[in-house]
């Protein structure tokens, strides 16, 4: 028997969406984005993306020599509403991104990085290093909105496994890419090195439309934003190292 469908409305960097689900987990997950306006657009996930994600998570199990995983329907419900509204954004000037989002001052800072590199641990330091100055838009997948001039960054309900995410916004200061090192250094990206970044960390798409959209996005994006390089350890310095070179230059 087909379960009944739960609608309902969310705003995701200020886009409100009609949600229409099977699960329960699913509308609580999103409670914090819950709004009373006027949807754009409905995300309605299928049979048929439910078995593309597992098929994809089956892809990165082989990947990576684990074994495969049957995941609950609701888990993958889930992600197949993460990924119809990356898509879907697109549209309205807004990119998916892989990273860790705070904000300080009324400025947004990312720290990105490949997996496993401490982009989580990084914002850690920043919140202890500087108090109540501090708070996390988002600590995965932050929402980077390009329009009129400026970018905006936007929290998401996919906040990372320590589920730190604000559904606030707040314009985008600086982009860091983050590697390991003994000491903390900090230099600005080159245009190309940058453009790397916006590649291998935003949303890419299949459909060729809407990777032209990101590429754009992507162009005008470098315009807005500093982009550096960072070396850093775990230790607090490296907080305040970035936050002193980037408001240097």
């Amino acid at each position: 028997m087909e379960r009944t469908r739960l609608t309902f409305a969310v705003s995701l960097a200020d886009v409100p969406i009609r949600i229409s689900c099977r699960h329960e987990e699913n509308r609580a997950f999103l409670r914090d984005y819950l709004t009373d306006r006027d949807p754009m657009f409905t995300i309605e996930p299928t049979e048929d993306d439910l078995a593309r994600i597992q098929r994809g998570l089956d892809r990165i199990a082989d990947a990576e020599g684990n074994q495969r995983e049957r995941h609950a329907a609701s888990f993958l419900e889930n992600n197949a509403i993460h990924a119809l509204i990356a898509e879907k954004l697109v549209e309205y000037d807004t990119l998916l991104f892989h990273g860790s989002a705070l904000c300080m001052d009324g400025e947004a800072y990312i720290f990105t990085a490949p997996s496993g590199t401490g982009k989580s641990t990084h914002a850690r330091l920043w919140r202890e290093a500087f108090g109540d100055r501090v708070w996390m838009i988002n600590d995965d997948k932050p929402l980077i909105q390009v329009q009129d001039g400026k970018a905006m960054v936007y929290g998401s309900p996919w906040g990372g496994k320590h589920h730190l995410s604000r559904n606030a916004s707040a314009p985008l200061k600086a982009i860091l890419w983050l590697s390991q090192s003994a000491e903390n250094r900090l230099k600005p990206m080159t245009r190309v090195d940058a453009y790397q970044v916006l590649l291998r960390q935003s949303y890419a798409s299949k459909d060729a439309l809407t990777a032209v959209r990101i590429l754009a996005l992507e162009t005008n994006l470098l315009d807005m934003a500093a982009f550096y390089q960072m070396n850093c350890n775990m230790e607090l310095d490296a907080a305040l190292t970035a936050w002193k070179r980037v408001n240097e230059t």
